[in-house]
């Protein structure tokens, strides 16, 4: 005869509760670092103004310490010479931590195919969310942000 633990099924029930109440918590209290190399940065800034208000998702007001941040938002061109900069402060981030690869440059290098130019972050640091566009427009930011909460809603919280 097997026997079910009951204090194992009520444990599950609970890990699983708290874990969908952190998800719900944490994607609405993104501490952002913005690494902002080039002319997206124009752009960037213009969905924190009041009309587009990336402030009603959570992520109004960015950090200026890496460590103190969850979400890095790298925003421009990368060079060779500025990628060991990236990736020690991606290193310096605490977990959970998210990437968000802003514009086509960020992307994929974009129209710079030289021996300067990163040809995209993701051969540095794991991306989470591309948000392509030369400069991506404001709703397409936002359209990423959101993509972006639903990852870090559905994410396995350690609890």
């Amino acid at each position: 005869m097997i026997e079910k633990n009951t204090d194992t099924l009520s444990m599950g029930f609970f890990t699983t509760k708290v874990n969908d109440i952190v998800g719900w918590a944490r994607k609405y209290s993104i501490f952002q670092y913005p690494f902002i190399t080039a002319c997206c940065g124009m752009e960037y800034m213009s969905v924190a103004c009041s009309h587009y208000d990336i402030d009603r998702f959570g992520a109004g007001f960015p950090r200026f310490s890496p460590r103190q941040s969850d979400v890095l938002f790298v925003v421009g061109t990368i060079s060779h010479k500025i990628a060991p900069v990236l990736k020690r402060i991606y290193e310096q981030m605490t977990e959970p931590k998210w990437v968000v690869a802003f514009g086509v440059c960020t992307c994929t290098g974009g129209f710079y195919d030289n021996y300067a130019t990163v040809q995209g972050i993701d051969t540095i640091i794991p991306v989470d969310i591309y948000i392509p566009g030369c400069p991506p427009r404001p709703e397409n930011v936002l359209d990423g942000l959101m993509k972006l909460q639903e990852k870090i809603q559905h994410s396995k919280q350690a609890i």
